[in-house]
């Protein structure tokens, strides 16, 4: 009898895979890392790895995600708070920077050590989800008066995230405290470009 809410041994055994993957792809890179080197981390045999993977790519890839969508998930209450803050695109920002230090996976990606990947990391499902929450954030500031109303949310949106990623990306190899020093003049280019002129 299977237990509700608990995960299958088919579930475990791919989730040990992924944190496997995250893990060795983080520390060694893409082109350094074979998927029998995932399997062993994970002790299980193999070929096992295949059974949920297809391949060393597309396992690659759900491991970016899976480290990319818990850093977002830390940006995403932010997108939650009142409608009448101006300061939240740059509050994601510095909430996706405080998250990605305890990613190293989605930090190498950052940092532009994989850059056979860099160029997908906006199509990647996490960053998918976020956008989307970026969108509907600008769509109720606009019904709620505090966002312009002559700009499309979707685009509007679209250019937040990809500036956000920018801007993070610069970060990481920057330092923070290098880019702390223009946290203000970003800040006024979001406000600028979101607040409803009265």
């Amino acid at each position: 009898m299977v237990q509700v809410g608990r995960p299958s041994r088919g579930e475990q055994t791919r989730r040990a895979i992924l944190d496997a993957a995250v893990a060795r792809f983080a520390r060694d890179g893409y082109r350094s890392t074979s998927v029998a080197d995932i399997a062993r981390d994970a002790a299980v045999g193999g070929t096992v790895a295949y059974t949920y993977f297809p391949n060393k790519e597309a396992l690659f890839i759900a491991a970016v995600d899976d480290d990319a969508a818990a850093v977002i998930g830390a940006g995403l209450p932010n997108l939650e708070g009142e409608t009448g803050s101006g300061d939240w695109p740059l509050q994601l920002i510095l909430d996706l920077f405080a998250s990605v230090e305890h990613h190293p996976l989605a930090r190498r990606l950052l940092g532009g050590l994989e850059p056979e990947i860099t160029s997908r990391v906006l199509e990647i499902p996490a960053v998918n989800e976020l956008r989307k929450a970026c969108i509907e954030r600008l769509r109720t500031g606009q019904l709620a008066g505090s966002v312009r109303t002559d700009v499309d949310a979707t685009m509007l949106g679209n250019g937040i995230l990809t500036i956000s990623l920018s801007l993070l990306m610069s970060m990481v190899q920057i330092g923070a405290d290098a880019a702390e020093a223009y946290r203000y003049d970003v800040a006024a280019v979001f406000d600028s470009a979101l607040a409803q002129r009265r």
